[in-house]
């Protein structure tokens, strides 16, 4: 008789919709509190660009710019006021000459921003960066 009476164990059981329940509530509360920060916000003083053009490349006239902010026109050593009369010069041979700037890539931003907007200012528009 003993096998007549004899109990089942039940099986445990793991209820997962409670779980699932707690788990989306965590996200929700995660997305709810999360603060995003804004490129206002973070402390970044982006340099002044007085023009805007298009990038592109197809031409030989080259600007290096070193990586102490050192500038070279077709690889000779040249000065801030040099570079914007030879890139006058160039505009008044053929203005759709395009121009490739190549920066060492610890450049500060501000020397490459004032290529570019000598570029522009001379009329040259058609201007490229080099990368790797």
């Amino acid at each position: 008789m003993s096998g007549l009476y004899q109990r089942r164990r039940k099986r445990p059981e793991l209820n997962l919709v409670p779980l699932i329940d707690v788990l989306v509530m965590l996200v929700f509360f995660a997305f709810v509190t999360m603060q995003f920060r804004s490129s206002a916000t973070l402390n970044i003083t982006l340099p002044k660009v007085e023009t805007a053009g298009k990038n592109e490349f197809k031409g030989p006239v080259t600007i290096g710019i070193s990586k102490d902010a050192g500038l070279s026109f077709n690889g000779q050593a040249t000065s801030e006021a040099q570079l914007a009369d030879l890139l006058r010069q160039v505009r008044e041979l053929d203005k759709d000459t395009p121009v490739l700037i190549r920066a060492d890539e610890t450049t500060p931003l501000k020397t490459l921003t004032f290529v570019m907007d000598t570029c522009r200012k001379s009329g040259l528009n058609r201007f490229s960066l080099q990368s790797r």
